[in-house]
């Protein structure tokens, strides 16, 4: 085994270190602040700690653009997003032994969802994303956050429990850290795929998707070891949003799109799939232990069928 890989395997473990604890500090923080404002855990994940948990996925997507690798971007999004339903899920449901879907679920936020992967299914499938389209991702963005704030009802003034100084700097730091420690781990992965000859394309699918994806990973463990399972699937549900239209739509705006034809073959059809599945899921408002180890199960089935051939 070389320095070289003994260096990256080094870096890759400490900032996984940094990225668990301070997703601790960014759910406290952020649920905190939340309630003080009168908003629900649910609101918060979905909206908050989702966006927060998914800048890594923007930040690396406009990073692509740039660099001319615009085919990472599409690998990334559909990528991240089969990892935040399968993996990310699945483990917070194993963790929390089973999640209540108190909140009504349905009405809103699981429609928007399957609608955001619809979306992006048909606006990839002719390899090229237009101004147009990438307009009504932005728009459906927007309607998205003002739908979730206006139909929430605020509990009163007396009722909320306050939030000082120490909250929102800890809601800033925690944010900042997972940013970075995600970014030192994007970086690791990256490096220690480059060394194993890995293709663009299956890296993007795969190690990026997987890399963009930790702080979605951590904070919803996190949450869930809490008994914040609200949080937990509102951050799985946001940020999967988040990613179809944002980071796409985003994007889009620094440059042309390439649509690989490796993900239009299967992971495209995949994530609409794994999509479909969790809204049928949520029907009973009931995700049990053993649906969650079928999602991990799921995510290993998508994983093996991505690295075929491979080694």
């Amino acid at each position: 085994m070389s320095l070289q890989l003994l260096l990256y395997l080094g870096l890759f473990a400490l900032s996984l270190g940094i990225l668990l604890k301070s997703s601790d500090w960014f759910v406290d923080a952020a649920e905190q602040i939340g309630l003080s404002l009168g908003i629900s855990p649910f609101i918060i994940g979905v909206t908050i700690v989702a966006f927060g948990t998914s800048l890594p996925e923007l930040a690396s997507s406009i990073a692509a653009v740039y660099a001319g690798k615009s085919e990472i971007v599409v690998g990334n999004v559909v990528g991240s997003n089969i990892t935040n339903l399968l993996l990310v899920l699945g483990l917070s449901t194993i963790i929390a032994k089973e999640i209540h879907l108190e909140f009504k679920v349905l009405d809103i936020d699981v429609p928007f969802l399957v609608g955001s992967a619809i979306f992006l299914f048909f606006t990839c499938w002719d390899k090229e994303i237009s101004i147009f389209e990438t307009v009504i991702y932005l728009v459906a963005l927007v309607i998205f956050l003002i739908n979730s704030f206006k139909r929430e009802q605020r509990t009163d003034k007396d009722a909320r429990p306050a939030a000082g100084w120490k909250a929102y700097g800890l809601l800033i730091l925690g944010g900042l850290l997972v940013y970075f420690s995600a970014d030192w781990t994007i970086d690791a992965i990256e490096k220690l795929s480059e060394l194993a000859g890995l293709q663009p394309e299956l890296i993007a699918l795969s190690l990026v998707a997987f890399g963009t994806s930790l702080p979605e990973v951590a904070v919803s463990i996190a949450a869930a070891r809490k008994g914040k399972t609200s949080i937990a699937v509102g951050n799985v549900v946001g940020s999967n949003i988040f990613n179809s239209f944002a980071v796409m739509g985003l994007s889009r705006l620094f440059g042309p799109l390439t649509i690989p034809e490796k993900v239009l073959e299967f992971s495209l059809p995949f994530m609409f799939a794994v999509t479909v599945m969790f809204a049928i899921i949520s029907v009973s408002r009931l995700v049990s232990r053993w649906e969650g180890v079928l999602l991990v199960l799921f995510y290993i089935f998508y994983v093996g069928a991505l690295f075929k051939g491979v080694f």
